[in-house]
């Protein structure tokens, strides 16, 4: 007779558990999850060339610096809404050069990536991804008679932050096992204006200088970067420069973009107005404001690009201007207004 050992069945069964198929109860297991990994690539991009060639035509003896020293820089991380097909929606983080998330099984699912270290961005209609989009916080300053008479009713705010964004419309339907990678392209919703007032004498009477940008669109659509038809007032402070007065100023670029003006020949005049808005504190305590339609120089400059004004003067009288500007006198309010955003708008 022969005697089995208890450890013979033990190593029997192990045996057999061994050459079972893997996985054959998904409830067991602890891995039957899908996942995506996003790879990201960021587009440094500072302006969009509809016809000027900055970049190739760069003066830098003009402008101090290089072309690329305007590119924004790697944001620190992205934020990600996950838009379900049964209208629900999760948000997950990720790092600036992307990551892997656990998704669900079954239908297909939509994605919007931003990123989130911004401090004067606000987002809006987040939850519907394909009606998000982003403002600037509200900021307000006295005066400006000119741009508020030629701009009723646009709203002032600060430059926008740098601003990222990526869509990704439903992806294929998850099964059980399935890994796969996908690679996205963040690309700039928020573009750069060097913005250069140029005098011809006086500027060594100027104290402070801070600016306006009047016409520009109030939001942009976060799924394909199309502006809003609405349009805002970009408040600013300005650096004293040898020549001037300069800015470097963020924008959403101009309204209603793209549309069919930017295709139009450049003898067309366009019926938006754009406004450019210089106040300068003199160093015995009077204030000069000059204003100028700049209508012409953004015709192929909708997204970035050098904005000059040039003949400007200051009388040592502080006289009437010949240099075509409404020059005006009016009282330098301590501080701006600054509305922070509290919270992301529904």
């Amino acid at each position: 007779m022969k005697i089995i050992n208890k450890y013979n069945i033990i190593a029997v069964a192990l045996s057999v558990i061994l050459l079972l198929p893997a996985c054959q109860r998904t409830e067991l297991c602890y891995d039957h999850y899908p996942t995506l990994t996003f790879g990201l690539e960021w587009e440094y991009e500072w302006e969009r060339d509809y016809g000027m060639n900055h970049a190739a035509n760069w003066d830098v003896a003009l402008h101090g610096f290089n072309y690329d020293d305007v590119r924004p820089n790697r944001p620190e991380w992205v934020s990600m809404i996950i838009n379900k097909p049964d209208g629900t929606s999760s948000e997950k983080y990720l790092d600036s050069e992307g990551g892997k998330v656990s998704v669900d099984i079954g239908e297909g699912q939509s994605y919007l990536l931003y990123n989130g270290d911004t401090e004067y961005i606000m987002l809006h209609d987040i939850a519907s991804l394909t009606d998000a989009r982003a403002t600037a916080s509200s900021r307000t300053r006295a005066g400006m008679a000119y741009i508020n008479e030629h701009h009723p009713d646009a709203r002032s705010t600060n430059p926008p932050d740098v601003l990222y964004a990526a869509y990704v419309d439903n992806t294929p339907a998850f099964a059980v096992h399935d890994h796969r990678s996908l690679d996205v392209k963040m690309q700039p919703l928020v573009y750069t204006y060097i913005v250069r007032y140029e005098f011809e004498y006086g500027v060594e009477h100027v104290s402070l200088a801070r600016g306006a940008l009047a016409g520009m669109a109030e939001s942009v659509y976060m799924r394909d970067g199309k502006t809003s038809d609405e349009t805002a007032i970009i408040l600013y402070d300005c650096d004293i420069k040898d020549y001037g007065c300069e800015a470097h100023v963020r924008t959403f670029g101009i309204p209603g973009f793209p549309d069919e003006y930017y295709g139009r020949a450049e003898s067309e005049s366009s019926d938006r107005p754009f406004s450019l808005n210089l106040e300068v504190l003199l160093k015995n305590g009077k204030i000069i404001e000059f204003n100028h339609d700049i209508a012409d120089q953004l015709k192929k400059q909708p997204r970035g690009g050098v904005i000059i004004v040039s003949g400007l003067h200051i009388e040592d009288q502080i006289g009437e201007s010949e240099s075509g500007f409404q020059v005006d006198v009016t009282d330098w309010p301590e501080h701006d207004v600054i509305e922070l955003p509290i919270e992301v708008q529904p």
